[in-house]
């Protein structure tokens, strides 16, 4: 097996479990740990992992953000629910801002409903669902395009966002800190506060096991928000401490939302 074919295969097996040894890996492919050391090494490089004591891992970390293709696949009941529940808050003509995020990006399953709408978005996924719906404008944010975000980031995409105005934008955050937000990546947490700036209100949507968990670059005060939305598994402890913040906190459940103020 080629190398490079054989470091798709660890990432394929990372996107399933989460982790795996480094001698689980050697045994898979029948190379030498040292083997799996240097893939893990160029993988890690290339921002697609973190090496961890024994093996490696793409699960968020303080400094590390996990691929878009496993962050889709956790809470993705949950993450539905959100989603669902945001798209309730738009209204028919509006222009709304998606983010990157894979909770923000679900959104985009709900809008061939209440068209016409204007979206503006970096994330791709949501740019190749909605660019051949009837009635959904989309204006595509320009930049560096990232594989791991499966969006667009830097200089022009935010340079776009402060010559545009929208009504609502949706987003998401990796780690919520008491009742702030925060983020592994520079530049995502860049495009996010432009977007915020951009938009009339923002609405922050995170699954509830984003709650008690910190990251390197601080987004926001969770009062930047006009509400946030997460699910009513959320842990009564840190219900309570956003409460005690004023937070405008909404817990979707499956069939309603219960707002904690």
């Amino acid at each position: 097996m080629k190398p490079e074919d054989r470091r798709q295969a660890i990432m394929d097996i990372l996107m399933e479990t989460g982790s795996a040894s480094v001698e689980d890996l050697a045994g898979r492919f029948a190379v030498s740990k040292m083997t799996v050391h240097r893939d893990l090494d160029d993988l890690e490089q290339a921002g697609l992992l973190r090496k961890v004591h024994g093996g490696a891992s793409i699960q968020s970390s303080p400094q590390f953000e996990s691929d878009f293709r496993y962050r889709e696949k956790i809470a993705a009941e949950e993450k539905r629910r959100l989603a669902q529940h945001a798209a309730s808050l738009i209204e028919p003509g509006q222009i709304i801002i998606i983010d990157d995020g894979s909770t923000a990006g679900a959104v985009a399953d709900y809008l061939k409903e209440i068209r016409p709408l204007t979206v503006i978005t970096n994330n791709l996924g949501v740019i190749n669902k909605l660019a051949t719906v009837a009635g959904i404008d989309v204006i595509s944010l320009g930049g560096q395009y990232s594989k791991k975000f499966n969006g667009f980031f830097g200089i022009t995409t935010e340079e776009a966002l402060r010559s545009l105005r929208a009504d609502m934008a949706f987003l998401s955050s990796s780690a919520i800190h008491g009742a702030s937000a925060f983020h592994q990546d520079q530049e995502v947490v860049q495009t996010k506060r432009q977007m915020m700036q951009s938009a009339a209100r923002s609405v922050l949507l995170v699954d509830h096991g984003k709650f008690g968990k910190s990251a390197l670059h601080f987004l926001t005060g969770l009062d930047a928000f006009g509400m946030v939305l997460t699910g009513a598994e959320i842990e009564p402890s840190f219900e309570q401490g956003l409460k005690e913040a004023g937070i405008k906190l909404h817990k979707i459940s499956g069939k309603t939302a219960e707002e904690t103020r």
